[in-house]
This record gives structure tokens, C-alpha cells and sequence, in this order.
């Protein structure tokens, strides 16, 4: 694992999510611990309603903390009520953080491999739409990044489980001069709760 990433994900402290949100995570942390006992594959498809910001910064968190916890079987996806772009400012504070992101397309949705660890198969990043074709369609767990999309999508077809864990949208600071600061702090809030998640699970 690359170790910068490493070396963050050891950093977050846990201790600093409160009581009542612990609760709400630990519905995913069952979910996952179920499909490990089982020997199941682990399919985790993060959705927020642009899939832009933070359903991206939830699927590359939670796919690089499942292999810093050495849990196998886990494929992370992301994907929206509707299909934008990847904000680049999302992908810069991951750079920042210690990804290793190439942008591999030109267009207006353009592609990005997103590498936590040198010899393991890059994340890869793009936006589209929960149920498009290179997201799972079955045996899956949704997990409702926004509270717009929890509530615009009273239906997701092939979802085993549909898991609510909402952030604050870091969009609202775009074009301030508080933007850099407030992705960071999102990403590590996203990073510190999936670290939580991934604590709590036994092989």
C-alpha cells in the first residue's frame, strides 16, 4: 500500500465519531461481517445523486481500508440518480491524500485509474448511474452517500441492504477560498467512518 495512504489511515481517530453515528455504521459493518462469514463476496456501491464528490470519495476510501484491513472479496463501486463528471477537486485532495490517480479518457466524463497500492487493480473512476451496466446489478449493499439521493431513489433494484450513510455535500464551498480545506475534510470524514466500519470486522 502506498504509504501515505497508510500512513493516514493509521492517523484517523476513530474516538472522534459520536455514539449515535457509530450506531448508523454499524448496520454496514453487519452487512459486510455476514458476507465474510458466509465467504461471500463483499459488492458495496456508494451513491449520492451526481456521483461527482462524495460517492467517489467513498468507494476509493472504502476499497483501499478493506485491503489496509486485509479483508478479501470486497469490489467497491459508486454511482448516481444521474451520470455528471468526477469533480476534479475530488480527485485532487485524493492525489493529496496519496492515491496515484491517470486521468485514461479525454472526454467531458473522463475515466480515472485510482491506485492505493502499487500491485493491486486501480479503482477505476468515472461517473454514471447506480444501475449502470458496470455497477453490480444484484447481491449488493446501497449505500445512500446524500440525503437527496436516499430520499430520490425509494428503489434500488438488485440491493440486498440500503444503508444510509449521508455527508455534508463539500460543493457548497466550490470557488471559495475554503475549497481545498473543506474537500479535505470531507474525504478524511468519509475515510474516518469507513475506518470504523473495517475496525469492527473479524476474518
Amino acid at each position: 500500500m502506498n504509504t501515505k495512504i497508510k500512513d493516514l489511515i493509521k492517523s484517523l481517530s476513530i474516538n472522534s465519531i459520536s455514539d449515535e453515528r457509530k450506531e448508523l455504521l454499524k448496520t454496514m459493518s453487519e452487512y459486510i461481517q455476514e458476507k465474510i462469514t458466509n465467504k461471500q463476496e463483499i459488492r458495496l456501491n456508494f451513491i449520492c445523486t451526481h456521483n461527482s464528490r462524495r460517492s467517489h470519495l467513498s468507494q476509493v476510501w472504502a476499497q483501499a481500508i478493506a485491503y489496509y484491513y486485509n479483508i478479501d472479496n470486497v469490489f467497491c463501486y459508486s454511482g448516481g440518480t444521474e451520470a455528471t463528471a468526477m469533480f476534479h477537486m475530488a480527485a485532487k485532495t485524493l492525489v493529496n491524500q496519496g492515491f496515484d490517480i491517470t486521468q485514461i479518457s479525454e472526454d467531458t466524463n473522463p475515466v480515472q485509474s485510482i491506485k492505493y497500492a502499487r500491485d493491486k487493480h486501480p479503482i477505476i473512476g468515472f461517473s454514471k448511474t447506480f444501475d449502470d451496466a458496470f455497477n453490480p446489478q444484484s447481491g449488493f449493499a446501497a449505500i445512500m452517500t446524500c440525503s437527496s439521493a436516499d430520499k430520490g431513489c425509494p428503489f434500488i433494484a438488485g440491493a440486498e441492504k440500503r444503508i444510509p450513510m449521508t455527508f455534508e455535500d463539500p460543493k457548497a464551498f466550490d470557488n471559495t477560498p475554503q475549497q481545498a480545506e473543506k474537500y479535505e475534510e470531507r474525504s478524511i470524514q468519509i475515510a474516518t467512518e469507513l475506518k470504523y466500519v473495517f475496525s469492527l470486522l473479524k476474518k
